[in-house]
């Protein structure tokens, strides 16, 4: 296998593209193929051919899906793509509308594969070598191919599922039955891998070092001589940002970190003492609590919560950019800036032709339409884990790169209800236990995540003190993820999770019960709005 460490110019030039018929697993199917250090994106299937091939597409991954490709009005891709030339993988729902689209056979088989399916495959088959013959996969399926297309081998096949892969290595198409992107399946990297580098015939190129080459040319490029501002949270995504922009721009960045007092407690000092004083980058701190707390009075509805935090973003660093445009003596070129905008969020907010919107993240989807600033967004293409590799190469503190995710809008997604300052205080004081509790049990770099949320519009009956409470429930939601596109709760031992219930309720006398979240993601987002 060629190495990760070889390198070419703009990766981004020729991606992978994962055409998504509505899987669950498409952006796990993206990470897997830049984990194998190939640049990918995400297109809708609804994306005309021409318009796929116009990005130059190294390859193509036909994503699964929940239709039946023999159903009326079933998702589909045109049959240019197929007589392109251009090496193609489908996964499931993709492998059936490949062979259905090459004059295969596909329908209803009376029997169903789910979860772990013993599978045997032919060792002399593209995507299977150096893969067993005999292995465990991850099957989902009612359909099945029964007949393979004209000049096509079959490859792989279950006790169920006769024709479970199949390929064309002279056309350079290729299909599997079952999901070798996710974990369950043995060797599923392998095959990936196998299609990549010898059916597409594609060399790894993308890692952390070619991304930031890329980014640091882009960002000159864009940004010129202006000076340039950074919306700082001291997380993760706007601190590797903000050090990834300082690495193209140097002095002409300033960072501003804006306290919309929907922090954590002791957020502001972390944020101060972690950042500022290690980067070597002007960090100032505003505080806006109270233009953000004003704003947010009376609203309970999460949609509407994102775009007022989006918006008040925006005007308070509107105002930072006007003091520092003073500063510099009245020269107007404060215009760009930065944010730590990922992937995940920018498919969330829907972007993208035909992507559903799952929730406005407050840096895309909540953004006002009057905005005066022209965005530098580095990390736009990225996943997390990609982020933190970079921000590591760039030398951000580790305890800056390895910190658990917080949103932007901070605790004000972190309630059901309103964003009062009295709901604030209460949620602030049963946060803090929980991140005490679960840094004394040594959990920190074990779970992903762990979201505290506050049922403001709920109260149940209670006794404390011989005496009857109608408290408010606070929910912990301990998850773990690679990517916040999938997860999976947290398995907190029941010792850790008593200690934590104790603690809320004897030191926060408006909780009288505390429940622990044990929902996935799909089909639970991880935080609560």
């Amino acid at each position: 296998m060629p190495s990760k460490l070889e390198g070419v110019k703009n990766p981004e030039e020729n991606p992978v593209l994962v055409v998504d018929f509505g899987a669950q697993y498409a952006q796990l199917i993206a990470r897997r193929v830049r984990e194998a250090g190939i640049y990918s994106e995400i297109v809708p299937h609804t994306m005309h051919a021409k318009d796929m091939l116009a990005k130059h597409p190294s390859a193509i991954i036909l994503s699964g899906g929940p239709a039946s490709v023999y159903a009326q009005n079933a998702p589909g891709i045109e049959t240019e793509i197929f007589t392109s030339g251009v090496p193609i993988l489908g996964i499931c729902y993709g492998f059936q509308v490949m062979a259905q689209g090459l004059g295969g056979v596909v329908g209803e088989t009376g029997t169903s594969e789910y979860g772990h399916t013993p599978t045997q495959t032919h060792c002399d088959a593209c995507l299977f070598d150096g893969v067993p013959e005999d292995q465990v996969v991850w099957m989902s399926h009612g359909d099945a191919v029964s007949k393979a297309p004209e000049g096509f081998t079959v490859t792989a096949s279950t006790a169920e599922t006769p024709v479970a892969a199949f390929e064309n290595r002279e056309r350079k198409l290729f299909g599997v039955q079952w999901h070798p992107e996710v974990r369950h399946s043995q060797y599923g990297q392998k095959v990936l891998e196998n299609f990549l580098y010898e059916g597409a015939g594609l060399e790894p190129n993308w890692n952390s070092t070619s991304i930031i080459e890329d980014q640091v040319a882009k960002i000159r490029e864009q940004v010129g001589d202006s000076q340039v501002i950074c919306a700082l949270s001291g997380g993760v995504d706007s601190s590797v940002a903000a050090a990834l922009v300082h690495e193209a721009v140097g002095d002409q960045l300033t960072c501003f970190f804006i306290d919309h007092g929907l922090l954590r407690a002791g957020e502001r000092e972390q944020v101060e003492q972690d950042y500022a004083t290690t980067m070597g980058i002007k960090v100032f701190t505003v505080d806006e609590s109270e233009r953000f707390l004003d704003a947010l009075e009376g609203v309970t509805e999460p949609e509407e919560k994102r775009k007022i935090i989006g918006r008040e973003f925006i005007r308070s660093f509107e105002s930072a950019q006007r003091a520092l445009i003073e500063q510099l003596g009245g020269k107007d070129d404060v215009k760009f800036l930065v944010q730590g905008t990922l992937y995940p969020d920018v498919v969330e907010s829907g972007g993208g032709e035909g992507a559903s919107n799952i929730k406005s993240h407050h840096n895309v989807g909540g953004l006002p339409d009057d905005m005066e600033f022209e965005l530098v967004e580095p990390l736009r293409t990225l996943f997390k884990d990609e982020v933190r590799a970079i921000g590591r190469e760039l030398g951000v503190p580790e305890k800056i790169v390895a910190r658990q995710p917080f949103p932007g809008p901070g605790l004000g997604i972190r309630i059901v209800g309103e964003v009062s300052r009295e709901n604030l205080r209460v949620l602030r004081a049963a946060d803090a236990v929980v991140r005490e509790e679960m840094t004394a049990a040594g959990l920190d770099n074990v779970i992903w995540q762990c979201p505290v949320v506050l049922l403001a519009d709920v109260r149940s009956v209670g006794v404390q003190g011989d005496h009857r409470t109608y408290g408010h429930p606070i929910v912990i939601r301990p998850v773990t993820s690679e990517d916040a596109m999938t997860a999976d709760w947290g398995r907190i031992p029941y010792d850790v999770l008593a200690r934590i219930s104790n603690h809320i309720t004897n030191t926060v006398p408006e909780v009288n019960r505390v429940v622990l979240d044990v929902t996935s993601k799909p089909p639970a987002t991880i935080e609560w709005e």
